[in-house]
């Protein structure tokens, strides 16, 4: 859930500056035109300065530090305002994150040599299956269009320049808005669902949007103004949130940091290079670029469907079991994990304490 937050409030950066550059477009011509939209980012970073000091610190990273009744605080705040320390869900969630972090501290910190290694655990195999969502993201378009999407509708359907402003604006606002959605529904019908649906239908939008602009005619060029609105609203279904939490939810506790931080790199990595690349590519390529983003998202679902596990309502030590008996990549793990009750935690806190597959692994 929280993860399906911060997708909405990423998403919510794009109306933000788009409607910041239609007031810097109005405005006389200036150093302040340019100046004051890099000057408003200092903004959030003043909020985030000033509400850090009342934020509480993270129940594990208190737990690490021995501090546990103070987590046990966190967990009561995070569960409802009438929530107790000495309630039984909190006492179990607390217990469960102790097992947890000493199960960490038992097995260590993974090298690096370790992550890149793939041994029992398939450690590579789950740095490049976490990866993938992350690259998915960028390589769906969704920036090649999200940064350029005025200077898209202005070369494209020869909109003006505060017409292509305003409309980029509107798509970012309905962007962030249908953004939440997932919150929803992507535990229920599992992470693998949503990302084939999604990347198929960015396709669709890639492919019609290729085609409108062929036909060139001004209901043509309207279709492809809701295609782009249209692909929007599927992307932030499907490939937006589960980008942002699969890796975290395939790692070994034991190389999870590194795989994370391997799996974001490669995102910004990505980033960088369609942004770099994108202004030369509507120069040069015209329409043909979008055919390029349609063959991108349509690759992936069939590499989602035979290569990805589902994650959703499975812990991590049930991950770590299911890569340890899919020896051979295509994965036979294709459906959501059964529902558990709030009863079934004291079964969980058994099962933190037995050794688990990765445990046994490791000791092997």
């Amino acid at each position: 859930a929280m993860l399906v937050i911060q997708s909405a409030l990423i998403a919510l950066g794009h109306p933000l500056s788009t409607f910041m550059g239609l007031a810097s477009q109005q405005a006389d011509p200036s150093s302040f035109a340019w100046r004051w939209p890099i000057a408003f980012q200092g903004f959030f970073l003043i909020i985030i300065l000033i509400v850090l000091p009342f934020l509480p610190e993270s129940p594990r990273w208190l737990v690490q530090h021995d501090r546990v009744e103070e987590a046990t605080v966190v967990f009561a705040a995070l569960e409802s305002k009438h929530a107790t320390v000495n309630d039984p869900k909190i006492i179990r969630e607390r217990d469960l994150v102790m097992a947890s972090v000493q199960r960490e501290r038992e097995l260590g910190e993974a090298s690096w040599s370790e992550v890149f290694t793939e041994g029992p655990n398939r450690n590579i195999s789950r740095v490049l299956l976490g990866a993938g969502p992350y690259m998915f993201n960028q390589w769906s378009g969704i920036n090649s269009l999200a940064y350029f999407l005025p200077i898209t509708f202005e070369r494209n359907i020869g909109l003006s320049t505060q017409l292509s402003l305003i409309i980029s604006g509107v798509l970012g606002v309905q962007y962030f808005l249908v953004s939440w959605l997932p919150y929803f529904f992507i535990e229920r019908a599992g992470r693998r669902t949503v990302m084939i649906l999604s990347a198929a239908g960015c396709s669709f939008c890639m492919v019609m949007i290729v085609i409108m602009l062929e036909v060139d005619t001004l209901v043509s060029q309207w279709v492809f103004v809701a295609m782009c609105f249209l692909f929007f609203d599927i992307f932030s279904w499907g490939i937006l949130p589960v980008s942002w939490m699969y890796a975290s939810e395939i790692m070994p506790l034991r190389t999870r940091n590194k795989g994370v931080a391997l799996g974001v790199s490669s995102h910004w990595l990505s980033n960088f290079a369609i942004v770099f690349f994108t202004p030369d590519a509507i120069e040069n390529l015209g329409p043909r670029l979008y055919i390029i983003w349609a063959v991108f998202n349509a690759s992936f679902v069939p590499i989602t469907y035979f290569f990805y596990p589902e994650t959703a309502r499975r812990s991590l030590e049930d991950m770590d079991d299911i890569f340890l008996n899919e020896r051979f990549g295509v994965t036979k793990c294709r459906k959501p994990g059964p529902r558990k009750l709030d009863t079934d935690s004291d079964s969980e806190l058994e099962k933190e304490k037995m050794p688990s597959a990765m445990q046994q692994e490791a000791a092997y």
